[in-house]
C-alpha cells in the first residue's frame, strides 16, 4: 500500500523545522569556537534538501510556506539556546548542609 504524498511532505516538513534549530545551536557553536565548521555545513544541507524536497513536484503553498517561518524562528531560536547554556547547580550543600557531604 503506498504511503500519501502529502504524509510524506509533513515528515519532510518536520525534519526541515528540526534540522533548522539543530543548524541554529551548530551555528553559535562554531561562532563560539566550540565546534568545527563542517558539522554547521552538514546541519544546514540536510535543512536545505528537506526545505527544498517540500517543493519538489509540488507549487509553494501554506505547508511549505509555515515550515519555513517555524525553521527561521527555531534556527533563531537555537542560536539563542546555544549562546546561554544551562548552568550546572551543585545541591550538595542542599543535600548535605553544614559540609557533612560524603567523602
Amino acid at each position: 500500500m503506498p504511503v500519501p504524498i502529502e504524509f510524506l511532505r509533513g515528515i519532510l516538513g518536520i525534519l526541515c523545522v528540526f534540522f533548522a534549530h539543530m543548524a541554529g545551536r551548530s551555528a553559535a557553536a562554531v561562532r563560539a569556537g566550540r565546534q568545527k565548521n563542517t558539522r554547521l555545513y552538514a546541519w544546514l544541507i540536510r535543512t536545505t534538501v528537506c526545505g527544498a524536497a517540500l517543493v519538489f513536484r509540488h507549487p509553494v503553498d501554506a505547508v511549505v510556506i509555515g515550515v519555513y517561518v517555524v525553521a527561521a524562528a527555531l534556527f533563531a531560536g537555537g542560536y539563542w539556546a546555544e549562546q546561554r547554556p544551562k548552568k550546572n547547580e551543585d545541591p550538595t550543600h542542599e543535600i548535605f548542609p553544614d559540609g557533612e557531604g560524603p567523602e
